[in-house]
């Protein structure tokens, strides 16, 4: 699929490109557990692959009643990538190289900010090969919405339907299939298959080696 014309790739980045989620979800229950709040894994897992500020907002817990933005700023601030380093997840460099040489357009769909999509194509190693971005400064409302997947694909140039999109989270795989993606991958670097399938993904894959071009 990925060698027709007009074929594109799209690729979510925190869990999927790089194994980010355990510095993501410590950095929640570290900001949780300084304010004495007793929150569950299950609703830690629920912020995955969204927007802090949008899941803040959406889900119900203590928070009720405060600043979403000044939530999420709060969570941030207690990333600590030198407890949790991030780890690239297998085969993303090699597929994000191997397709750009080839000429097909990438594109990043991250529900992150610019910066920590840059930081990471660093870490991967891509960032001088010409992939695209769309981060959570670029539309409106993110996942599971499918606004930021439609957005890739247009700045691509691409048809969503000629696209196949890699997701870990259950938001991001219901977003790209709501896009209309032709193929969405779900990674299980996270989660199992059976959450991801039921959530939309044609597929399910432990890493990125699947999507390493042959020869």
């Amino acid at each position: 699929m990925l060698r027709t014309p007009g074929a594109g790739l799209l690729l979510d980045l925190d869990g999927t490109l790089v194994d980010s989620e355990p510095m993501q979800q410590a950095a929640f229950r570290t900001y949780f557990a300084s304010r004495g709040w007793d929150v569950g894994d299950e609703v830690v897992h629920q912020f995955m692959g969204r927007r802090g500020y949008e899941s803040f907002a959406a889900l119900d817990g203590p928070w009720r009643g405060e600043d979403p933005y000044a939530l999420t700023d709060a969570v941030i601030a207690c990333i600590d990538a030198e407890a949790n380093p991030p780890q690239p997840v297998a085969g993303a460099a090699d597929a994000i190289r191997g397709w750009r040489a080839l000429g097909l357009p990438v594109s990043l769909v991250t529900s992150a900010l610019r910066p920590w999509a840059e930081n990471a194509l660093e870490i991967l190693g891509v960032q001088d090969v010409g992939v695209g971005f769309v981060t959570a400064e670029d539309t409106p409302v993110g996942k599971p919405s499918p606004d930021p997947f439609l957005l890739g694909a247009e700045r691509l140039g691409v048809d969503i339907g000629r696209c196949v999109a890699a997701e870990d989270s259950v938001a991001g795989v219901t977003a790209a299939t709501m896009a209309g993606a032709a193929l969405v991958l779900g990674v299980m670097t996270s989660l199992a298959s059976g959450p991801l399938t039921e959530a939309g993904a044609h597929a399910a894959v432990a890493d990125l080696t699947a999507l390493v071009p042959e020869g």
